[in-house]
């Protein structure tokens, strides 16, 4: 579920902020398989937080806009 930030800014607020929370779960499951030992693809913790960081980003950015 690797999104573009183009992709990411065609979105709503409240849907980037229920995907993030999605993702956050997603994170912590992918973060237990990995101490347990049970991680197949351990790439995929690195694409979820960089989804998560540019799904947060583009939020701030709607932030700084509406101050100004």
């Amino acid at each position: 579920m690797a999104m573009k930030a183009n992709e990411i800014r065609d979105l709503s607020t409240d849907v980037i902020e229920s995907n993030i929370a999605e993702l956050k779960t997603e994170l912590f499951t992918l973060r237990f398989q990995a101490a347990t030992g049970q991680l197949a693809d351990s790439s995929r913790i690195r694409t979820v937080r960089k989804t998560i960081a540019r799904m947060k980003t583009i939020i701030h950015e709607r932030a700084s806009v509406e101050e100004a």
